[in-house]
C-alpha cells in the first residue's frame, strides 16, 4: 500500500517486475542472495507496509518484507540456511509468504558441508574442530529434505557450498571426490542440486565429471579468490547438467569483509562490475539458445545494490554496462 510516510523513487519496481517475469516465463530466474536489507527501501520495498505504531519497525520488517519482495523477484537464494537446519515451523511460514510460481534456492547448512568448523567464537567448543557430520547423506535426507518435501514445488535448488579446503583437508580434487562421489550417489534425484567450490585448484576434469555423473550443477560463483565468471565458463565441461547455476558474489580480490564496510547499507551501486555483468549476460543467453533452466542470483556486495545491478545485467539494450 502507498503511504504518506513513503519517499519518491525514481526507481522503476514495476518495470523490473515485468522484464524478471518474462524472463521468468522462459526458465531464467533471476533474484538477491536473501532479501532483508533496508537499504532496498523506497526501490523494492515500500516503507509504508512496515510501520508500527506510526514508525518504521526492522522487526515488522525483517518478519514480512519477503512478500513484497516476491512481488519483484521470482527467486531468491535463501543464505540463512547455511547456518543451520531451519525448523519445520520455519519453512511453514517462510513458504506462506510467498506465491505460487515462486522459487526458492537454498545453501545447504554447514553440518553437512564443512570439513573443519571455523575457528570462531559463534562455534564455541566446535571452534576448529573436524566435522563428523561432513557429507553425511543420512542427516541431509532426514534434517533437510525431508522438511522440505512439502514444498518440493517452491524448492527449485539446492546449493552445497564448500569453503576453501586446506591441503590438510584435501591435499588434492581427487581426495575431496572420494568423499563428494559417494555422497552424490545417495542423495534423491527429486530435487535439483548444484555445487560450489573456492578452491581454484578444483576446476579441472574430475571434478566437473563427478557432478555432471550425477547431473549436479558447477555453481558459475563470482568471489573473491575464484577466477573470474568468464573463466569458469570457458573450461571445458563446466556446464555440467541440464540447468544453470550462477552467485554473483565479490569482485575477484575484495573480502566479505571489505564488501560490506563499503557497500552498507546497500542502498547504490558504488562499484560497478561491468565484467561479471557481461557474464551474466552470457549465461542468460546460453540458456536461451540451450533452452535450459537458469538460476542466477546476484549479492549486494558484488557492486553495493543487487536491484540494481540486477537491473544493469537484464537490461534489453544492454546499455548499463
Amino acid at each position: 500500500m502507498d503511504s504518506l510516510f513513503d519517499e519518491p523513487s525514481t526507481f522503476d519496481r514495476d518495470a523490473l517486475a515485468r522484464r524478471l517475469s518474462e524472463l521468468a516465463a522462459g526458465h531464467i530466474y533471476i533474484g538477491g542472495s536473501s532479501w532483508k536489507y533496508e537499504g532496498w527501501l523506497g526501490q523494492i520495498y515500500t516503507r509504508g507496509n512496515y510501520l508500527s505504531r506510526g514508525h518504521f519497525s526492522e522487526k515488522l520488517f525483517n518478519a514480512t518484507c519477503l512478500t513484497e519482495y516476491a512481488q519483484t523477484f521470482p527467486t531468491v537464494c535463501g543464505d540463512f540456511a547455511f547456518y543451520q537446519f531451519p525448523t519445520e515451523e520455519f519453512w511453514r511460514k517462510l513458504f506462506s509468504q510467498t506465491p505460487q510460481g515462486f522459487r526458492f534456492a537454498f545453501k545447504v547448512p554447514e553440518q553437512i558441508t564443512s570439513k573443519v568448523f571455523p575457528s570462531h567464537a559463534r562455534y564455541a567448543s566446535l571452534s576448529g574442530a573436524d566435522n563428523e557430520s561432513f557429507l553425511d547423506a543420512e542427516l541431509f535426507k532426514e534434517s533437510l529434505l525431508r522438511p522440505l518435501e512439502p514444498y518440493r514445488d517452491k524448492t527449485a535448488l539446492l546449493i552445497f557450498e564448500f569453503g576453501s579446503f586446506s591441503k590438510k583437508s584435501f591435499a588434492t580434487v581427487g581426495e575431496f571426490l572420494e568423499r563428494l562421489d559417494p555422497f552424490l550417489a545417495k542423495v534423491p534425484p527429486e530435487f535439483r542440486y548444484a555445487v560450489e567450490i573456492r578452491n581454484p585448484d578444483f576446476l579441472e576434469h574430475d571434478y566437473f565429471s563427478c557432478l555432471r555423473n550425477h547431473k549436479v550443477a558447477h555453481v558459475f560463483n563470482a568471489w573473491s579468490r575464484m577466477p573470474e565468471l568468464r573463466y569458469q565458463m570457458m573450461l571445458p565441461g563446466s556446464f555440467t547438467a541440464d540447468f544453470i547455476v550462477s552467485r554473483a558474489l565479490l569482485r575477484q580480490g575484495r573480502s566479505y569483509e571489505e564488501a560490506v564496510q563499503l557497500f552498507s547499507p546497500y542502498s547504490e551501486i558504488k562499484d560497478a562490475n561491468l565484467d561479471v555483468r557481461r557474464s551474466l549476460r552470457e549465461l542468460i543467453h546460453v540458456a536461451q539458445d540451450k533452452q535450459v533452466t537458469a538460476f542466477l542470483f546476484v549479492n549486494n556486495r558484488l557492486e553495493g545494490n543487487a536491484p540494481a545491478t540486477i537491473i544493469a545485467i537484464t537490461d534489453p539494450g544492454g546499455t548499463s554496462g
